[in-house]
């Protein structure tokens, strides 16, 4: 798995949280963890969710991601103390422990671009499950084909940075249609001098029945396919597909 540089260079990691905020996802996985007494943050970013939940003193959390930058962010917000921050790739990811809950949230499973890697998540999500435990993750469904709004007049915005001040930010992208791969630029000029911070990412956008038959090679099981984080089912027009499910009961 190609490391991105949007998440593992300093430079840019310090731009993730002005445009990454307090969302449905975040509010609807918070609630799921009330009952949880251990939670696992796959791909935890800075750690927004992850700090959020152990805030209430009553839970192990662990969040885990594969860039130090976004880690080193993770620490520094309250609440980060509460956490056990851990450096690793989600698919290599082995802690010999067990969670009552797994999350996977941010559209995290498509940074994995191949069926191997996908899988080899689940089987990670499967190896630290706890018998009666949940999990959840998120990806985009590619029949709304979202990216045709990254481009640089439709994804154009500004935000305000700490330090430098106004930003101006856009995207772009490429899509290769036959692996259903989307490339796409990140763009951050500071307006005040010019500066410009720059990446490319590769993302995948599986179909919800590709993402299904992977699930069906694991001993996880889908208990709802939610379309949204309001809970809603899962239907082709749905903008997420959220499976959300358990181990499967041993014979």
């Amino acid at each position: 798995m190609k490391t991105d540089k949007l998440y593992n260079d300093p430079e840019l990691a310090q731009f993730y949280d002005l445009e990454n905020e307090w969302s449905p996802a975040c509010a609807f996985l918070l609630k799921l963890a009330d009952d949880a007494r251990s939670v696992l943050d796959i791909g935890c970013g800075t750690g927004l969710l992850a700090a959020r939940i152990a805030m209430d003193g009553t839970k192990r959390v662990v969040g885990a991601d594969p860039a130090q930058p976004m880690l080193d962010i993770a620490k520094q917000r309250e609440g980060g103390d509460q956490v056990t921050w851990v450096l690793s790739d989600a698919a290599t990811l082995d802690l010999n422990e067990k969670f009552d809950l797994i999350v996977l949230s941010g559209h995290a499973f498509q940074v994995f671009l191949t069926a191997e890697e996908q899988l080899a998540l689940l089987k990670t999500i499967e190896r630290h499950l706890e018998e009666g435990g949940q999990f959840i993750f998120d990806s985009r469904n590619p029949k709304i084909k979202e990216w045709q709004e990254w481009n640089p007049q439709e994804s154009g915005r500004t935000i305000e940075h700490p330090e430098f001040g106004a930003i101006s930010s856009w995207n772009d992208y490429s899509f290769a249609p036959q692996a259903m791969i989307v490339e796409y630029g990140t763009y951050y000029e500071v307006i005040a001098d010019g500066r410009v911070y720059s990446s490319k990412s590769r993302i995948a956008f599986p179909a919800q029945e590709q993402i299904a038959a992977l699930v069906a090679q694991t001993k996880l099981h889908v208990n709802h396919w939610f379309g949204d984080w309001q809970g809603n089912p899962y239907h082709e027009d749905a903008v997420e597909i959220i499976p959300f499910g358990s181990l499967k009961a041993e014979l």
